[in-house]
């Protein structure tokens, strides 16, 4: 039997339903709302309900946005003829953090996954596809996770963009800036050489 009222039971359960939120974290973020006064438990609650709302998939490159076509395809400074194709919104951020690179993107939302049922219908590579036909990109940039997720997908998009004009590229992988050679795993050594480069 629970220790807790049905309320708080609820949202102990909804918390701990959130990607690393085990049940002892759950119970502290419900206690934390518990003791918020009624305003900011609105407001809390107002914000995550405006997200819902609002939030929506942009129609060209189905990054998170709250317009028809996002911020980032509506900037017409960037390079037209480059594309950076991530797995998910969050990848598009740390890219666009490092402010290197000024093309735009494609979101696919997941990558092929047979284990997990996922394949290239499941994700937006049709959609990649279908704009690479209107577009005027000469070169993709994969920038799928160096997983073997990641790697399926990135070989897969790089299958049927043979023979075009679109020249198709992969992020480097290898050693971490900081990094020390003698903890680094050995596909990420193998990577590291691969993309070697002349100084």
């Amino acid at each position: 039997m629970s220790k807790f009222i049905p309320s708080i039971s609820r949202l102990i359960d909804e918390f701990a339903r959130l990607p690393g939120v085990g049940k002892k974290s759950a119970q502290r973020l419900a206690f934390h709302i518990i003791n918020m006064d009624q305003s900011q438990a609105v407001a809390f609650a107002e914000a995550i309900l405006d997200v819902k709302r609002k939030v929506k998939y942009c129609e060209k490159c189905f990054n998170i946005t709250d317009q028809d076509i996002c911020d980032i395809c509506t900037d017409n400074k960037r390079d037209t003829h480059l594309i950076c194709v991530v797995e998910t919104p969050r990848d598009l951020i740390a890219i666009e953090n490092t402010k290197e690179f000024h093309g735009y993107y494609h979101v696919l939302h997941g990558a092929i996954s047979p284990m997990e049922g996922i394949g290239p219908n499941d994700i937006k590579i049709k959609e990649l596809i279908i704009r690479l036909q209107n577009d005027e990109t000469s070169e993709i940039i994969i920038a799928t996770n160096p997983s073997i997720e990641g790697e399926a997908t990135a070989m897969y998009i790089s299958k049927l963009l043979k023979g075009t004009d679109i020249s198709v590229t992969r992020l480097a992988h290898g050693i971490p800036v900081g990094g020390d050679l003698e903890y680094a795993d050995e596909v990420t050594l193998a990577k590291a050489i691969e993309g070697r480069r002349t100084l």
